[in-house]
């Protein structure tokens, strides 16, 4: 079979990731895989794993931007030329351009849904959401059917899958040497016995990476060696750090760029928090429980789906600093129960989020839709 996923762009990111997992299953599977992006510091990745990349100029927000029209004739001549045989759109952006693309081609058109939309005029009047839609989670589903108005039959839940052979269980060596490894810049680096905490999120308002900021000097009134790693970038670096600053913080929180290869970073930590307002899964939660990392994260959203509340990690209350601290301090002070919980978290991945139960559930609606 032959797939064409699009996407804006290639950078690091929970769809890059998504694209990056399910392509390279896909791959070595036997199936045929291009990716049409703006491109981006994952590219390399893609060629890497043998996924062919196409670049369009379609780094927009606007669904009504020229650079939708300008692609369609070159993605039309690929589609065509080369057999393509379902089209997998990511963003709402490429949505309407892959739904243009799917009537004038013939090919069906599938849409992965991986958060939350607001319900806007224009999605009322072009909801372009293909044959069938994949929502990443619960929550996601509901979402679609309840305030979209999407066909329940239209929704397929699928869940990220995780490659256990990429993210394996964290050992002490494993974790001295990831913090080695780190670079901070003029920061010292973190030692061994340094409890350290971290988050690997874009920074935007709805990840809360300010609450978790807020919830520091609480932490370490009890552990006052505690350090924050936060990677990632995006709109609020600069008010983060600014809000660092103006804690007087800035001695136990360190910014780091975001990652590709997330695995190498995730080691580094005792313990990984996603403080979200919002949240249509958690890949990053996903890939710290597959490396044997205790969690803490808000009950919202598709977090829900990953922690049994006291089982397989902690959920606190959204934008609840005093909560967050609590929990975090609850599994810097007790690592043995962090470690139990994190165990039994990594073993609800192996059990229900791997990659390749994701493969195949995803290549049933490929099958069902594709024209061969």
């Amino acid at each position: 079979m032959k797939i064409l996923f699009l996407t804006t762009h290639f950078n690091t990111g929970g769809i890059t990731s998504y694209i990056l997992t399910l392509g390279e299953a896909l791959v070595k599977s036997g199936h045929q895989v291009w990716v049409a992006s703006s491109g981006g510091n994952c590219v390399p990745r893609l060629e890497a794993a043998g996924i062919r990349h196409v670049i369009i100029n379609i780094r927009t927000k606007s669904e009504v931007s020229p650079k939708l029209w300008l692609s369609f004739g070159p993605l039309k001549g690929l589609v065509r030329k080369e057999g393509i045989d379902i089209i997998h759109a990511q963003t709402r952006v490429t949505q309407v351009l892959g739904s243009f693309l799917s009537r004038l081609t013939g090919v069906a058109m599938v849409t992965t849904c991986h958060g939350f939309f607001r319900p806007r005029w224009f999605r009322k009047i072009f909801p372009c959401w293909g044959a069938a839609v994949i929502a990443i989670s619960k929550p996601v589903a509901h979402h679609l059917s309840a305030d979209l108005g999407v066909a329940q039959d239209q929704v397929h839940l699928i869940a990220n899958g995780i490659d256990l052979d990429r993210f394996v269980m964290t050992n002490d060596q494993m974790r001295w040497s990831a913090r080695q490894k780190m670079d901070m810049g003029d920061t010292p680096l973190i030692g061994i016995n340094t409890p350290l905490i971290g988050v690997v999120a874009r920074l935007s308002n709805v990840k809360g990476i300010d609450v978790l900021i807020r919830a520091m000097p609480l932490v370490i009134t009890e552990v006052p060696s505690a350090n924050l790693l936060v990677a990632g970038q995006g709109p609020q670096e600069a008010a983060l750090k600014k809000l660092t600053q103006d804690l007087r913080l800035t001695a136990h929180i360190h910014f780091k760029s975001t990652t590709d290869q997330t695995q190498d970073l995730l080691c580094a930590f005792d313990v990984f928090v996603m403080p979200s307002l919002m949240e249509g899964l958690g890949l990053s939660v996903m890939e710290a429980q597959a490396c044997g990392i205790p969690v803490v994260a808000s009950r919202i959203g598709g977090l829900v789906d990953l922690i049994e509340d006291g089982e397989s990690g902690y959920l606190v209350a959204v934008n609840d600093p005093a909560a967050l601290a609590d929990r975090i301090i609850e599994v810097l002070r007790n690592p043995k129960p962090s470690k139990i919980m994190a165990q039994q978290a990594r073993l609800n991945i192996e059990q229900h989020f791997s990659i390749e139960r994701m493969l195949k559930e995803t290549l049933q609606i490929y099958e069902q839709y594709s024209r061969r």
